[in-house]
């Protein structure tokens, strides 16, 4: 496809991106909308009813799936301006980054890039896996990783190419002797001409996983040796990996299917593991600080008091508002010498003076901090939280504690009448505030990864 062509009267044909057996992408641009895109254009041929049906089926897939994970579709067509040329062709989001193909031959990545990165595709798979449609050809070169700019530094990644996926029909999971995906990804039945189900998309993800973390092809060679050399044995798992990553990577490649975890099960281990990498880093690296010097240091670390209110905290705290039925759940973090919120649900509060009398009024359930009726207490009458117009009279709160740890502020809810709160609310409660702790956990890993 030349440069400049208008395929369409519509996407102006840039430069050459990628190149398959059946496809060629191009970075186009779209004259009607102004941006820049990219286009699959099919290779030109003989009429074939399996690369029709392929066609359509990658279409449907793509113009159903809606996830952060996964490439976006915009358009579908065929130019026909040449009567003796028939140009089928895909329009999708344009992903500006290398493959990890590419990426993994500068050498191994971190850990804790592979953990971010798998966290992606896993949960892309999760979605699709979901709604009954199965990849079958997960490798380095269908993983996109974008690069949105440079303040938003953590690695993702999307997956691409859903020319040979299929949709699993109740009672069907492929076609008998279909081995479509690249031989070196392959899953064990795949290789046997066996159907290919979910769990065969695990196991490639987990070739692609261990190729990241190593820097070598755990199955490299012609097809035929490649096929063969995983039905006769398992890869090798290096034991310098961290115990985590020797666990995940050896349950995902199992030779049985029904013996890996589903693909939501890698991503919330993924996930777990980008939070511990930064809790650990942290601590080998931290010195020996006073409570009140760490704490502080804690709050400007996660650069919390930079930003406005979070939506995502907002959300968590609209959850405990409506578990507690309560009308009000705050987030709060403790600065020098006041209280922020930096998110909450139902009262309109932005910002108090710090109140001693608060805490030394409450009492402890183990690390939370209750006040049954605030009405019995006078010091916390000038706290304007429990008294004036907001007429609250129960308070129960739990740390926001760091992993290294140090107390960032509080997650409480309130109430306008007294009440009991059980060992199982306060279970809860600990339970949403780990929820606000782990996305600021992945929020700083993130941005440590790629400083460097």
């Amino acid at each position: 496809m030349d440069s400049g062509y208008l395929l369409s009267g519509r996407y102006r044909i840039e430069e050459l991106i990628g190149r398959g057996s059946q496809s060629s992408v191009y970075r186009a641009t779209d004259e009607v909308l102004g941006r820049d895109v990219a286009v699959k254009i099919f290779r030109d041929g003989a009429v074939d009813e399996e690369r029709t049906r392929r066609q359509s089926d990658e279409v449907r897939i793509l113009a159903g799936m809606a996830h952060h994970a996964l490439v976006t579709l915009f358009d579908a067509g065929a130019d026909l301006s040449d009567p003796n040329r028939r140009l089928s062709y895909l329009v999708m989001e344009l992903v500006r980054g290398p493959d990890l193909r590419r990426r993994a031959a500068e050498g191994p990545l971190s850990a804790a890039h592979m953990a971010l990165i798998g966290h992606d595709l896993a949960d892309g798979l999760a979605h699709i896996h979901h709604h009954g449609i199965v990849h079958r050809d997960i490798k380095p070169a269908n993983i996109l990783l974008v690069d949105y700019s440079a303040e938003d530094r953590r690695p993702r990644a999307k997956l691409s190419d859903f020319g040979v996926a299929i949709t699993i029909r109740e009672g069907h999971h492929g076609d008998p002797d279909d081995s479509s995906g690249t031989p070196a990804y392959l899953s064990p039945e795949q290789a046997a001409g066996e159907p290919a189900g979910p769990a065969s998309d695990v196991y490639s993800l987990g070739l692609v996983l261990l190729e990241g973390l190593t820097g070598k092809m755990a199955y490299p060679g012609a097809p035929i040796q490649s096929a063969l050399a995983r039905l006769l044995g398992d890869p090798d798992i290096p034991e310098g990996l961290a115990p985590m990553w020797v666990a995940l990577l050896t349950s995902m490649l199992d030779r049985n299917p029904a013996a890996r975890p589903p693909a939501r099960e890698v991503s919330l281990a993924l996930r777990q593991e980008a939070i511990n990498g930064a809790g650990r880093h942290r601590r080998d690296a931290a010195p020996l600080l006073t409570d009140e010097e760490g704490r502080m240091q804690a709050v400007q670390r996660y650069k919390i008091l930079d930003t406005p209110e979070d939506g995502a905290f907002n959300r968590i705290a609209a959850l405990a508002a409506r578990i507690f039925s309560v009308p009000m759940a705050i987030v709060s973090v403790v600065d020098h010498d006041r209280i922020w919120f930096k998110a909450h649900h139902g009262l309109d509060v932005t910002e108090i003076g710090r109140d001693p009398g608060l805490c030394a009024s409450a009492i402890m359930q183990g690390e939370t901090w209750i006040i049954r009726d605030a009405t019995h207490d006078a010091r916390t009458l000038t706290n304007p939280l429990v008294a004036g117009e907001f007429g609250l009279q129960f308070y129960a709160g739990v740390p926001l504690r760091t992993r290294d740890g140090y107390n960032l502020g509080t997650f409480c809810i309130l109430d306008r009448e007294p009440r009991e709160f059980s060992e199982e609310d306060t279970s809860a409660l600990e339970d949403l505030a780990a929820l606000v702790m782990h996305d600021l956990e992945l929020r700083l890993h993130s941005r440590q990864v790629l400083a460097g």
